[in-house]
């Protein structure tokens, strides 16, 4: 009796340990989705919540889209969801905009931005300026989205950078996305917005893979606009940067390392409204600052950022000149080892991060 009465009290003993000790939580796996996929995902989510967006444009429908981002989104929502138009960028950006004006929220496809220049009417006169023209009385909630920036082989009239065109212009909101987190929550934030919302996409990052968190793949998901986000944590020099630029400030990050140099990355995620907040506390942390850009040098988004940070109180705390790498400033050459040498590469920014550090 005295050996099963051990037994019974050992036995109560265990269970209690057991249903006191706190099992270990694992944060869920990352599930790996590339760009193009996170964009399809957000149209899809917000065609889904809100049966007033739309998206319209060149071959979107039937095709599913020139670059598949629009995937499956004419099969599931029909023909008065996802409209395939004319190539003819005036004349759909104009019947975005007006639908727009009647309360819908629609999302205007550029096969790439440099076709936005047959619609820049549209998207200024009509899309920028009205809902400051009407005194706050006519919101105008569009989102313009395609490819932007360089691609591959395809010269100068597919391959400019339009971030400091519309980031010029008072009235739009301008945002840049880098990987797929990017993309996602700031396209759901985009078309959730009652303002005119020029999205510029990247091409070549379309098909590059990123993980994604369990939180981000959340349909309620988003990410404000006009918010910075530090990709790297560092404190010799500040590197800041936007779309596909932002991956080559990383992989150059990395091998100044290797060096002793800790380069702090700050992905800029939106061009208009600049988040001058997170520059300037990080130069005044660094006290240095290379920014990096695909666009051409003059009057571009690096430009800007120079001139805020020299007219703030970051300037005071800069041990050395800031530096610009940009796209070189002529139109984009055919030719891949010309175009190589026309855009930022990796040893660029090593380079000017050597050079402002006096290396």
């Amino acid at each position: 009796m005295a050996s099963l009465g051990c037994f019974l009290r050992s036995g109560k003993n265990a269970v209690s340990v057991v249903l006191r000790r706190e099992f270990s939580k694992t944060p869920p796996a990352a599930v790996q989705v590339n760009v193009r996929d996170a964009l399809n995902q957000a149209m899809d989510e917000e065609l889904e919540r809100d049966e007033r967006v739309f998206l319209l444009g060149e071959e979107v429908a039937q095709y599913d889209g020139a670059y598949k981002v629009s995937r499956g989104l004419w099969k599931k929502y029909g023909d008065k969801r996802i409209i395939d138009t004319p190539i003819t960028e005036m004349g759909f950006a104009g019947i975005a905009v007006g639908a727009a004006f009647a309360g819908l929220r629609p999302i205007c496809e550029f096969m790439t931005w440099n076709f936005s220049m047959q619609a820049i009417d549209q998207v200024i006169n009509s899309a920028a300026k009205t809902y400051y023209m009407s005194a706050g009385a006519q919101p105008v909630p569009i989102v313009f989205r395609g490819p932007n920036g360089s691609s591959a082989g395809v010269a100068a009239q597919h391959s400019q950078c339009f971030a400091a065109w519309y980031g010029h212009c008072p009235g739009l909101k301008v945002v840049s996305p880098w990987n797929s987190e990017d993309a996602r929550g700031l396209l759901k934030a985009a078309i959730r917005d009652d303002n005119p919302v020029v999205f510029l996409e990247n091409e070549l990052m379309y098909g590059v893979p990123f993980d994604l968190s369990e939180d981000v793949m959340q349909k309620d998901f988003v990410i404000p606009i006009g918010k910075a986000k530090v990709e790297r944590r560092g404190t010799h020099i500040t590197l800041v940067s936007h779309s596909r630029c932002v991956g080559f400030c990383l992989d150059a990050a990395s091998v100044l390392a290797k060096e002793g140099v800790e380069c702090e990355v700050v992905n800029l995620r939106t061009i208009r409204p600049l988040d001058v907040d997170t520059i300037e506390a990080s130069v005044m942390k660094t006290g240095h600052l290379v920014t990096v850009e695909g666009g051409w040098p003059q009057y571009g988004v690096g430009a800007e950022i120079c001139a805020r940070v020299m007219e703030g109180p970051a300037f005071n705390y800069l041990d050395a000149p800031a530096v610009r790498v940009t796209g070189v400033d002529i139109p984009m050459p055919y030719a891949k080892i010309l175009e190589d040498h026309s855009v930022p590469q990796i040893k660029d920014i090593i380079f000017s991060v050597k050079k402002v550090l006096n290396m």
